[in-house]
């Protein structure tokens, strides 16, 4: 319904209401996104909404993000009580950033155009990467962080481009991102194969229903309830 929501949702419910591991409900979301991604990024490339210079440039610097993040992973014990905390107040302060890229994004984009002008060639490219590299770390991490703060920073970075190729090529990031991520995952034990199907499963149902109410509902009531729905759960992983 509102292009973002899907990670940022899932890994936390997971943690709160079924009592998952962490750890376990990050690598399980990672390639639950992979799969879900990878019809969207299908449903793009038939409408030619995908900008590959921009995927290629977010790739170069989550690839190394990622690869870091799941080196510092592996020497967690994921059973422990020190990993589900790292693990739990990171994802909290990833879903409070979204949750504020979410209810100011609009007044963010308007202040850009009014006060900074477009960035040289060259810089744009710098800071593809780096927000690819950051994007890496806390998808990793978190499952969190591909779509409302990668969708932002490059609609701020790329403002000539179309929203629907914006949207479009940080869907196909996400598929390399989240199967690199999962997979890293899937490696160190954290990942829950019969989760994973049921999610699947449940998927189907959920994007017929999403679809049908996608129109009748403005956009910007549903990303301020999500918002705050956001936070809660933040503040409810933490306390």
């Amino acid at each position: 319904m509102t292009g973002v929501g899907g990670g940022s949702l899932m890994t936390p419910l997971l943690i709160l209401l079924f009592g998952v591991n962490p750890a376990t409900a990050v690598g399980t979301d990672l390639l639950f996104a992979a799969s879900t991604k990878t019809v969207g990024t299908l449903a793009h490339g038939v409408s030619r909404t995908i900008d590959w210079l921009i995927v290629r440039r977010l790739a170069t610097g989550s690839v190394v993000g990622t690869a870091i993040t799941l080196l510092a992973l592996s020497t967690l014990d994921f059973k422990s009580e020190e990993a589900r905390r790292v693990i739990i107040v990171t994802l909290a302060c990833v879903l409070c950033l979204t949750s504020i890229l979410l209810l100011f994004s609009r007044r963010l984009m308007r202040w850009h155009v009014k006060y900074l002008r477009e960035l040289d060639p060259k810089n744009i490219s710098l800071l593809t990467i780096a927000l690819g590299a950051l994007v890496g770390v806390l998808v990793t991490a978190t499952s969190v962080g591909a779509g409302a703060i990668g969708v932002i920073v490059l609609v701020l970075l790329y403002p000539r481009v179309p929203m629907a190729r914006i949207v479009g090529s940080d869907i196909a990031h996400a598929v390399p991102l989240t199967l690199l991520a999962g997979s890293g995952h899937w490696l160190l034990g954290s990942i829950d194969w019969y989760l994973l199907l049921t999610l699947l499963a449940g998927s189907i149902p959920g994007i017929v229903l999403g679809s049908y109410f996608a129109g009748r509902t403005a956009d910007h009531v549903l990303r301020m309830i999500l918002a705050v729905v956001l936070i809660i759960v933040a503040i409810r992983l933490i306390v």
